[in-house]
């Protein structure tokens, strides 16, 4: 727990400081731990005994996020393109070659990988470029770490029934609810110092506080088919890239298009 809470002391003063610096700094910031967390979904792949197509999925992971820096329609078409193309020509070698006798697999996961993570990074870059761009990130992020700590700390002194046995055994649904109860509570109280109505900071709240457990989830249906615990050992405490921002990857998109459709 201590070294936890010292690792926390240092990635969130470091976060916030550049996304309070926004633009370029933002973006060099989310590329970085984006093509982290990518890398580490590709080496999880390979501890499956597939063979993902790495350095090119990384590239097209960054490529992604530079749609949002570029929104032009045609930035978007000519990366996405010439990703799906290059990295089927990739496994076409690996395949003739013999590094892989998996390629359909493999191209499926080099794919997936980039988009699961370069696409919803690239909303992380378009949330905080809206106007006060700034508050809506920390709505979509705060609520989360808030919900998670609710869950994990009720989970350990009252959790007795199992919430998702298979995919998570230490998750608890007494955890779950204090999670839901907290996450929502505390976008509602958010949502309101950055003046959004009441209702609308409630059914954020919600929304927010039952879905982003799934991303947690998610990630651990990767790690269980492969037998890791977690997706790496760069933050002390903590895993991977990947392990830390697994429930922002579903919280962020939601804030995002609840604020453009519902709010706006």
């Amino acid at each position: 727990m201590l070294t936890r809470i010292w690792s926390a002391a240092i990635m969130i003063p470091l976060a916030a400081l550049f996304a309070y610096l926004g633009g370029w700094w933002f973006f060099v910031a989310i590329a970085v731990i984006i093509g982290l967390a990518t890398y580490e979904f590709y080496e999880l792949m390979k501890a499956g005994g597939y063979h993902p197509g790495t350095p090119l999925g990384v590239l097209f992971s960054l490529a992604l996020l530079l749609t949002a820096q570029f929104p032009e329609v045609l930035v978007t078409d000519i990366i996405v393109t010439a990703a799906l193309l290059l990295t089927l020509i990739w496994h076409l070698i690996a395949y003739e070659t013999g590094v892989t006798d998996k390629p359909a697999s493999d191209w499926a996961l080099t794919v997936a990988g980039a988009l699961y993570l370069g696409w919803m990074g690239n909303l992380f870059l378009q949330l905080r470029d809206l106007p006060d761009g700034l508050g809506w990130i920390i709505l979509a992020c705060v609520p989360v770490w808030v919900g998670d700590s609710g869950a994990y700390f009720i989970g350990i002194k009252w959790g007795k029934h199992k919430c998702c046995p298979r995919l998570s055994p230490k998750k608890s649904w007494e955890g779950t609810i204090a999670g839901w109860v907290t996450g929502t509570l505390s976008m509602l109280l958010i949502g309101l110092v950055l003046g959004l109505p009441w209702w609308h900071g409630l059914v954020l709240g919600m929304l927010v506080a039952l879905i982003t457990p799934l991303g947690d989830l998610a990630e651990s249906m990767f790690k269980r088919q492969v037998k890791i615990k977690d997706s790496s050992n760069l933050i002390p405490g903590h895993g991977g890239a990947l392990d830390r921002i697994d429930s922002l990857l579903f919280s962020v998109p939601i804030v995002f298009y609840y604020l453009t459709l519902a709010v706006w």
